[in-house]
């Protein structure tokens, strides 16, 4: 199957891309991942998308994998403003700050509560920043506005955001094809990806898209669904590990899950008799020897 590249009004609903990515990393460590999250009680279809923590606080393994700027959040619901073919402006900003109003009125929550973010995939432009009171936080590509009416608007630059791996996951969603494929690479030698087949036919098929796009596809009508997206990865197979050397495709794995499907014998091979006793004190092979002897007699 090759993408579905059409003239038509309709396109690709990227926040819709990028809420599955978010729900199939983020799930696993009790976060829900919701789209189109209604902010009022009749609401206009938003493009945003609601993580909602499910614990008191962000756990170790949950902020691994948000990124900067939300993982130091104490909010327990971010509310998500994804902009990927719009520029960060002024009309932006307010339907952010509408959202953001609307959630906590519908939902009865404190301010403390929600922290609302506008994730850019294009970098805001110099002179937009300036005129919103927007400046740099300590995290690259991390901004927060000293207007005190726009205080609470978190702003996520994707092109600018560091190389950690907990910001590789939104980075693959970055205008710049450099970037995006930076953090594709990383999501490569990340282990999640490995143990959730699910997930690497998602990044796979979304791979294959920037790959398409980037050959001109860009200048075409695109409409993708997740559905869509993991079944095209699936029809690529393992094209999405290949190339990589053995230690790649294990790096970020527990010792457990590097042996996982192994039988005992299986784990030993090519160790020496000294590497397999290794940890094992004299008395305790010595018994054994002994439980040896007495079997073969």
């Amino acid at each position: 199957m090759k993408p579905d590249i059409v003239k038509k009004k309709k396109k690709t609903s990227w926040h819709r891309l990028l809420a599955r990515l978010l729900e199939l990393v983020l799930s696993p460590v009790n976060i829900e991942v919701l789209s189109d999250v209604d902010v009022m009680t009749e609401p206009p279809e938003a493009d945003i998308l609601l993580l909602r923590r499910q614990t008191a606080q962000w756990t170790e393994a949950q902020r691994a994998l948000l990124p900067d700027g939300i993982r130091e959040s104490n909010a327990s619901h971010i509310l998500i403003e994804f902009k990927y073919t719009q520029s960060f402006n002024k009309l932006a900003l307010q339907q952010a700050l509408g959202y953001d109003f609307f959630f906590k009125q519908a939902k009865q929550l404190p301010g403390e509560e929600l922290q609302t973010v506008v994730l850019s995939a294009r970098t805001p432009r110099t002179e937009t920043l300036e005129l919103l009171g927007y400046f740099k936080t300590q995290f690259a590509g991390v901004y927060r506005s000293q207007t005190p009416i726009f205080e609470q608007v978190l702003l996520l630059s994707l092109n600018d955001l560091s190389n950690e791996p907990h910001n590789a996951w939104i980075k693959c969603f970055s205008s710049k094809k450099k970037v995006k494929e930076e953090a594709l690479k990383r999501l490569k030698t990340v282990g999640l990806i490995s143990l959730n087949e699910e997930l690497k036919y998602f990044v796979s098929g979304l791979r294959e898209i920037w790959s398409v796009l980037s050959k001109g596809g860009n200048k075409m009508k695109m409409n993708f669904t997740p559905e869509q997206v993991t079944e095209f990865g699936k029809e690529l197979g393992d094209v999405w590990l290949a190339g990589l050397k053995p230690a790649e495709r294990l790096a970020g794995l527990k010792p457990s899950e590097r042996l996982m499907g192994l039988k005992p014998s299986e784990r030993l091979t090519g160790l020496k008799l000294s590497e397999r006793l290794v940890g094992f004190e004299p008395e305790e092979i010595e018994d054994y020897l002994k439980q040896l002897k007495k079997r073969k007699h």
